[in-house]
């Protein structure tokens, strides 16, 4: 069965944190590069942060050195650490294998709320 199951986001203001989970089903997850996307009202989706089924890390210029992703093999679960928020970075987070596009299976993401 394919899954994709986001959870964690909410409202919070400038300046504070929140950590996004996602569990995958094992044929998206397993030996895959994984990533966490965003999708801001009227704009499309954006690419975030990957992360390899060793551990290395690519993030887009907007959100480095404030969010921090990772990932749990066993589990089938990756995270998305945010820090220092800023209101653009208001979106609806998904998960999904690195190289997913809008073909692709989607979950219903988490939405992210940053305002004071």
């Amino acid at each position: 069965q394919v899954q994709l199951v986001e959870s964690g986001g909410g409202l919070v203001q400038p300046g504070g944190s929140l950590t996004l989970s996602c569990t995958a089903s094992a044929i998206i997850f397993d030996d895959m590069p994984m990533a966490w996307f965003r999708q801001a009202p009227g704009k499309q989706r954006d690419l975030v942060a990957t992360i390899t089924n060793i551990g290395k890390t690519t993030y887009d210029n907007s959100v480095r050195g404030r969010f921090t992703i990772s990932r749990d093999n066993a589990k089938k679960m990756v995270y998305l650490q945010m820090n220092s928020l800023k209101p653009e970075d208001t979106a609806v987070y998904y998960c999904n294998h690195a190289i997913a596009h809008s073909g692709d299976f989607w979950g219903r993401g988490t939405q992210v709320t940053v305002s004071s």
